[in-house]
């Protein structure tokens, strides 16, 4: 998977925008990001253990990110490794954790085609 595909999957959610942080790109939904492309890797804003859900089963594509932020939930996705299906399954856990109730799937919203 390439940063532009990463990219598209990340917008394809709704709500969410792109956006610059430290200067690299993120992608935010109601104001939160909850994603990001760093040094061309994906990284995914999640609860500790929804990361430990991704990781243990798939520790090719995701990893606990460096340091303090790593134990905090932010997950790197190993891009050039990652397919989409696993992907979408990170990006949509992710957004679920950052996203407004009214735009969340569990309200029967088009994200659940995702």
């Amino acid at each position: 998977m390439t940063p532009d595909e990463y990219r598209r999957l990340a917008l394809s959610l709704p709500g969410t925008i792109e956006s610059r942080h430290m200067n690299h790109a993120d992608f935010r939904v109601g104001g939160r990001i909850f994603a990001t492309i760093w040094k061309g890797n994906g990284v995914l804003m999640l609860k500790p253990e929804q990361q430990a859900n991704l990781v243990n089963s798939n520790p090719e594509v995701f990893s606990p990110a460096t340091g303090g932020w790593g134990k905090k939930g932010s997950t790197t996705v190993h891009l050039d490794v990652a397919d989409a299906l696993s992907v979408r399954a990170g990006l949509l856990a992710a957004w679920r954790s950052k996203a407004p109730e009214e735009l969340r799937p569990d309200r029967r919203h088009k994200a659940d085609e995702f």
